[in-house]
């Protein structure tokens, strides 16, 4: 969903935030008649990014690529996340390809990183990896500004067949075998609250000009963030959740259904790895029960829509949970009926109280891509939407 962008922002997301904020001697901006609000998003990709497109695919794919003219290359935009741009590039009907190289690829620009250099490294081990083990799309090519990946014919999930009882168990089976790998990074639980306090100490010192985004973001920090955090850290640190191997970031957008498995047993793909880590199990089922709210299609400011009502219910939950520890708990099905739901009771109220860190996680992460990022999305506004969940699913997991 949710990473350094090419457009006159540096590579470095440090310093890039720190030119942010130390140029803050800007005077703030009355909002205009032609403020974000009338955005709508483009439907073709600039000529800057065609021309960069073309040489990429030129230079790192073999084959028919290596003959294709300029003016017959194909690009056209694809919905993207929050923090990267999806392009599809393909040969012309009228050329031959000459042995194995794809038709068609996927070109994936990086928005702004908040993760940093290192992670970015490690995201390009874990992809390779996964695609080694097929568990996830083949990488063509990869440079500072993205990748090439192959382009899998699917589509991505609608937020609202992630209530779909079929899809749900599959998602949960996806999402425990995913849990299982072992990958060779740092296994210790550092991700969450590592990453949480790096956003929380860049977001007190941004700015903004326009009057509208100041008064958002002075609302935002009207919560006490700090003092708000270290209350969370106290919760999860009392709360038992196993560390696994978390993709972190599994919504609708980062699910593919994949073409023509409609009667097929498999009929899923996760893909998307860039925040993934070893991190809490709570967190990564959490995570997925919060996307269910945020349906992010939306063509107009601010390109989403929140519905609260769609947080699954005691019963969805239930289902999901079971769906997992039956892939992920080789004991699970030689419990009672009692102790089974004894376990899933346990576990629904683990990935609660996690759900809880993950509006906090992305209410900092958007705060900061309002500032940075070159995507047109209402970040502040989503930032505002994710703290409004946590305060109120707080209300009840924390009693």
């Amino acid at each position: 969903m949710k990473t350094k962008f090419i457009n006159g922002v540096s590579s470095s997301p440090s310093m890039s935030l720190g030119l942010l904020v130390t140029e803050n001697a800007l005077q703030v901006q009355p909002d205009t008649q032609e403020d974000c609000k009338d955005l709508v998003r483009p439907d073709q990709p600039d000529l800057d990014t065609q021309h960069k497109a073309y040489l990429w695919c030129r230079d790192f794919l073999h084959g028919a690529w290596k003959s294709l003219a300029e003016e017959d290359f194909h690009i056209t935009v694809i919905r993207g996340g929050l923090s990267n741009k999806l392009f599809l590039c393909s040969l012309p009907d009228s050329l031959d390809t000459v042995g194995d190289e794809p038709r068609s690829i996927l070109l994936r620009l990086y928005g702004a990183i908040l993760q940093g250099a290192e992670a970015m490294v490690l995201e390009s081990v874990m992809f390779a990896i996964l695609a080694e083990r097929e568990l996830g799309p083949k990488l063509y090519g990869i440079f500072p500004q993205g990748r090439l990946e192959q382009y899998i014919p699917s589509r991505k999930l609608d937020t609202y067949e992630l209530s779909d009882p079929s899809i749900s168990a599959e998602v949960a089976e996806k999402m425990a075998k995913f849990h299982g790998m072992r990958m060779p990074f740092n296994k210790e639980p550092k991700w969450l609250f590592g990453t949480m306090n790096k956003y929380l100490s860049q977001v007190i010192r941004l700015n903004f000009t326009r009057e509208s985004d100041l008064r958002c973001f002075n609302h935002l920090l009207s919560y006490n963030l700090p003092k708000e955090m270290d209350v969370l850290k106290s919760l999860l640190e009392s709360t038992h959740s196993p560390v696994v191997f978390c993709h972190n970031d599994c919504q609708e957008g980062n699910i593919l259904l994949l073409n023509g498995s409609q009667t097929s047993e498999q009929k899923l793909m996760l893909i998307d790895f860039e925040y993934s880590s070893y991190n809490y199990r709570g967190f990564d089922i959490g995570n997925h029960f919060c996307e269910w709210m945020y349906d992010y299609t939306c063509d107009e400011f601010p390109f989403f829509k929140v519905d609260p009502q769609a947080y699954p219910s005691k019963a969805q939950q239930l289902h999901f949970i079971e769906g997992y520890l039956r892939a992920s708990d080789h004991g699970f099905d030689s419990l009672s009926e009692e102790d089974q739901m004894k376990v899933k009771e346990e576990l629904c109220v683990e990935v609660n109280r996690f759900s809880l860190a993950s509006h906090f996680f992305w209410g900092l992460w958007s705060i900061i891509q309002a500032q940075l990022s070159t995507i047109e999305f209402g970040y502040l506004e989503y930032a505002q939407a994710r703290f409004d969940a946590y305060f109120q699913q707080k209300k009840i997991w924390t009693v």
